[in-house]
């Protein structure tokens, strides 16, 4: 009776490390085709167009809204002590560091990881994969390895785009609302700006996008079972891909902000 909940338990940590190396396993697999010929550019420059450009509404939407709200919280709490000329350098550090990537990884999470896994899902169950196969098509170098670097370089052009709305966001409100003088505004935004700052937000992207291609590529390659598999590798991608985007977030932050 007693060895039962640590049995359980055992056989759960065993699970969850065989789920991570397995992961860790199929992106190596994924990033060893950046140097073996050849390389499928035409499925790079298509992903890279789905995962960038058609993402560009959502996210600037995110971005503009979010820089609003930060400069209305960031009003009523420094208003108390007098603190309202913080305002544009709090949106700043929020956006760049944080709001920026972090919202942006969650809006891919949603909208490309999902789609990435449905799509490589459906050639699965419909066995396409393994025509390529038998076609002497290594599927990983096709399907996988351009989506990963695709994946890697969008989000951090996203984020750059999501910095400068979310800060003109963050203006807008400002100057409109709450009565800033927009000289003094855009003076004690461009006295705060830290390229290292930036470049930090942009790492972040990088690895969210690299993350979030990667889960949606690997749930889809293993599923099966039809259309309710693909349906459940999307679903298990758009949570596992937030989970990571928000896990790693701390941990690079940890990294290179503390110490």
């Amino acid at each position: 009776m007693l060895e039962t909940p640590f049995v359980a338990l055992g056989r759960l940590v065993l699970s969850a490390f065989r789920q991570v190396g397995s992961v860790v396993l199929f992106g190596l697999r994924g990033l060893s085709g950046l140097v073996r010929p050849p390389f499928y550019w035409k499925i790079f420059l298509s992903s890279l167009v789905n995962i960038g450009f058609l993402s560009l509404p959502v996210v600037a939407l995110t971005a503009i809204f979010a820089g609003g709200v930060i400069a209305l919280q960031s009003y009523t709490g420094f208003s108390q002590y007098h603190a309202q000329n913080a305002i544009a350098h709090i949106v700043l550090l929020a956006i760049t560091r944080e709001l920026g990537p972090v919202l942006a990884g969650l809006m891919i999470a949603g909208r490309v990881g999902a789609a990435l896994s449905a799509q490589i899902g459906t050639m699965r169950v419909t066995n396409q994969i393994d025509a390529l196969a038998t076609l002497s098509t290594d599927p990983i170098k096709y399907l996988v390895t351009p989506r990963l670097l695709a994946g890697t370089l969008a989000l951090p052009l996203l984020v750059l785009v999501a910095d400068i709305l979310g800060v003109f966001g963050g203006f807008t409100v400002s100057v409109a609302k709450l009565g800033f003088a927009p000289d003094a505004y855009i003076t004690a935004t461009l006295s705060g700006l830290k390229a290292s700052d930036v470049i930090v937000g942009l790492v972040k992207a990088a690895v969210f996008g690299f993350l979030i291609a990667l889960l949606g590529c690997y749930y889809g390659y293993h599923s099966k079972g039809g259309a309710e598999g693909v349906g459940a590798a999307a679903t298990a991608t758009v949570v596992g891909a937030s989970i990571m985007v928000l896990i790693f977030d701390y941990m690079l932050t940890d990294l290179f902000f503390t110490g």
